[in-house]
């Protein structure tokens, strides 16, 4: 396909965080490669992606959702607590509903599988810049599937990370400082809202949906 080489100002200007060197110099190189894009800044971590963000403006971040220090849910928070109009595009190996619904909530408008068609996400970044969102049929399945679940609370995560270490109710009392009968109740909610009938099946089902991760 032949482009016409746009004037300056009507670049694409993109910021790329990913911890994987690989995958970051990669998409730097083709990205750049397309006449209506420029790759300004290129970070490892959620918290260089912030501060690049605040330094650069960019009109799109392609955005890694697992990273050092700050991960792409916070980032993505944070970039549009102060930005809310920044475009930004999830960039993962995860397709769990609980990334996609997290990463959406907290503002993101678009969610890519790293082995996407480089057409397609070329298209993708594109669309997104225009004030387009993109999620495929296959995300928004996941997504509705989503938000038919009950949300858990934070002390219901809480008693869930510790069930998912194998601690038992009195283990988990003692490190969350509450009492037994309340771990109890938080368990039994727990089960409830996950649509299971034990502890096992409970964690099975949170590292199944990405709610929780060893």
């Amino acid at each position: 396909m032949t482009q016409t080489t746009p004037p300056a100002s009507k670049q694409i200007r993109i910021l790329i965080a990913d911890d994987h060197p690989i995958v970051r110099h990669g998409l730097v190189a083709i990205l750049n490669a397309e006449l209506d894009m420029q790759v300004v800044a290129e970070v490892g971590s959620g918290r260089e992606a912030i501060e690049q963000y605040r330094l650069h403006q960019p009109d799109i971040v392609i955005l890694d959702l697992r990273m050092p220090d700050i991960g792409g849910v916070e980032a993505i928070t944070t970039i549009r607590s102060e930005f809310p109009n920044a475009c930004i595009i999830m960039f993962t190996i995860y397709n769990t509903d609980e990334d996609i619904y997290r990463g959406l909530k907290a503002g993101a408008k678009a969610y890519l599988l790293k082995d996407t068609p480089l057409q397609v996400i070329l298209e993708v970044i594109r669309s997104v810049c225009g004030g387009q969102r993109h999620i495929s049929a296959e995300f928004y399945s996941k997504l509705a599937a989503r938000l038919e679940q009950p949300e858990l609370t934070p002390r219901e995560f809480e008693v869930l990370q510790q069930m998912a270490s194998g601690n038992n109710n009195r283990e988990i009392a003692l490190a969350l400082s509450i009492s037994e009968s309340t771990v109890k109740a938080h368990v039994s909610s727990l089960l409830t809202k996950l649509g299971v009938t034990d502890r096992t099946h409970a964690v099975v089902a949170a590292l199944r949906r990405g709610i929780i991760r060893f």
